[in-house]
């Protein structure tokens, strides 16, 4: 997925309100940026940290940027990390049409943002005579509180769960059912719930994967030009007296 024109670099004063960022352009222009992303973004605000935003010229925005990377560093050199929740799906649906993730391979049509379950709507919806439906559910993940581990969710998710247990139906009905986490950072070697955050989550992707639901992460590489997913990552499951984070 590459952006319409190359990010702006500058530097996050403050993220506020959960949706809002004050920060300084590099060119030293203070703006107010929006935040499309609804977690906490643990270990993503502290003030100073680079940041990229996105400009748009519609007259229909009240904050024209929006904040798209963060820097973070973990101690083993920076990496860029993307925030936007808004992309996944977009960043997922171009690497299923140019054959990059290889377990959803094989399928004629691709169709976005399906009603499904219980007044829902799956992610993405992969049709085909001979591979008959693949329900594919997307989470952006972001958090890492260890070098090289991602975790998701960065906040407790109700909805996350219902995600689950809605993933659950489809694949007691016959048909496959998927989550696949799409890991917005460079240096991840593995993925795992965070159920230290969200033990309600951990356990109910434990629960769909025993109902038959598939898990797929993927880490991505970014840049201030464009976002490639590159890499398949695996998924360990915590034990029940594992803690996770710092």
């Amino acid at each position: 997925m590459k952006y319409l024109s190359p990010l702006k670099r500058g530097r996050l004063i403050k993220r506020y309100k959960r949706f809002l960022a004050d920060i300084e352009l590099e060119n030293g222009d203070a703006i107010t940026a929006s935040c499309p992303n609804t977690g906490s973004m643990l270990g993503l605000t502290d003030p100073g940290i680079n940041v990229w935003v996105s400009e748009s010229d519609s007259p229909k925005r009240k904050y024209r940027h929006t904040l798209e990377l963060v820097e973070n560093d973990l101690g083993n050199g920076a990496t860029l990390v993307g925030i936007n929740t808004a992309l996944p799906n977009r960043i997922v649906a171009e690497a299923i049409a140019d054959n990059r993730i290889a377990p959803l391979k094989g399928y004629a049509s691709l169709k976005r943002e399906q009603k499904y379950g219980k007044a829902s709507r799956i992610d993405i919806l992969l049709e085909d005579e001979t591979n008959g439906r693949a329900y594919v559910e997307i989470k952006n993940v972001h958090l890492m509180r260890k070098a090289g581990l991602a975790e998701f969710p960065d906040s407790v998710t109700e909805r996350g769960v219902k995600h689950l247990n809605e993933l659950g139906d489809m694949a007691e009905e016959g048909h496959r059912a998927v989550m696949l986490f799409l890991i917005q950072r460079a240096d991840a070697t593995g993925m795992s719930p965070c159920a230290d955050i969200d033990p309600a989550y951990a356990e109910a992707l434990s629960k769909a994967m025993a109902r038959g639901v598939e898990t797929l992460a993927y880490r991505c590489e970014l840049t201030p030009q464009e976002i490639r997913l590159t890499k398949s990552v695996p998924v360990r499951l915590p034990s029940p007296n594992a803690k996770t984070g710092n």
